[in-house]
């Protein structure tokens, strides 16, 4: 695999980012720990979390970064892996937040999740209108030179505020975003192309691409409201199973047959062959799927296939 760099940081990632918003939820935490061993042994070290992970459990808080922390000091392996999280989802406090106040207190509360003394990319999770951009930005700039995070990345942001946050960090000498995690796949596509994808190639930011797999529908398991009681996201795929949404299973279907490769090896592959990303995000509950998604990261797609798979995820 070639590595490919996280903006202009001095993080390389192989080409996928193990996403555990599962963990402590749909994954329980033997599973959990058995699919990181899986993940890193298959040479791969991205790992992304958030400190509201997986605050819709009922008497779940945080669960994901524990589990992850408690993994961590287990295997002693903190220097081989990339950890990624976020703040700012509301966690009580009523609002989206990326006050400083509370970006240095959740930052603390997550390194001792975490159970490490840095973050490598702390990420704003969701836009903020309450607050200024540059409080914001000065709050991380606090942790970087405590050398609690080391980048930083937002999330959910368009081209608007990500070109705002762009120039007020240029013109003040604070830290500026390195990466974009906006959803993107197959059949979501308007979040990531278009203007932000146009601003991240300009200004060499990179691209995470979170619910890579549309929630699971990209896999092909989701063919009719009969298949919805599948798994506990079976709920959301009504929202996919629509004309679109078949058309992206029928060409998908078809580079499998010439391919061999699963609907979602192939959606992995189509997502990492798209101008300004360096990694899909995707989650695993069991080994079975992490040895699958790594089968995916490391497809290559014809130029014919490529074609297929956009044209039928055109809007």
């Amino acid at each position: 695999m070639t590595k490919r760099r996280l903006g202009r940081t001095g993080i390389f990632i192989e080409p996928l980012v193990l996403g555990t918003n599962v963990f402590g939820w749909t994954a329980d935490e033997q599973t959990s720990l058995a699919v990181l061993d899986a993940f890193v042994g298959e040479g791969f070290s991205a790992i992304d979390t958030a400190d509201v992970y997986s605050l819709w459990v009922p008497g779940n808080k945080s669960e994901s970064e524990k589990i992850i922390g408690r993994w961590l000091n287990a295997r002693g392996n903190r220097d081989k892996v990339q950890i990624f999280t976020k703040v700012g989802s509301d966690l009580g406090q009523g609002k989206n937040d990326l006050s400083a106040a509370w970006i240095e207190r959740a930052a603390n509360d997550s390194l001792t999740r975490l159970q490490t003394d840095y973050i490598d990319l702390y990420q704003s999770h969701w836009p903020d209108p309450t607050v200024t951009q540059e409080e914001t930005l000065g709050a991380y700039d606090k942790l970087i030179k405590a050398g609690k995070v080391r980048f930083i990345g937002a999330s959910n942001f368009d081209e608007t505020l990500l070109a705002e946050a762009l120039s007020i960090a240029a013109a003040t000498d604070l830290p500026r975003y390195e990466t974009v995690q906006n959803e993107y796949n197959l059949y979501t596509r308007s979040k990531f192309e278009g203007p932000v994808q146009n601003l991240a190639v300009e200004e060499g930011l990179s691209g995470l691409a979170y619910f890579s797999l549309a929630k699971g529908f990209l896999s092909g398991k989701y063919r009719s409201e009969a298949d919805f009681g599948k798994s506990p996201r079976g709920a959301a795929m009504s929202s996919y199973l629509d004309e679109k949404g078949r058309r992206i299973l029928a060409a998908q279907d078809n580079v499998s047959e010439r391919t061999g490769a699963s609907l979602a090896e192939i959606a992995l592959a189509w997502v990492n062959a798209q101008r300004g990303i360096a990694a899909p995000i995707a989650s695993a509950t069991s080994i079975e799927q992490l040895q699958s998604l790594a089968r995916g990261a490391r497809l290559t797609l014809l130029p014919k296939d490529l074609a297929l798979l956009t044209e039928a995820g055109a809007a």
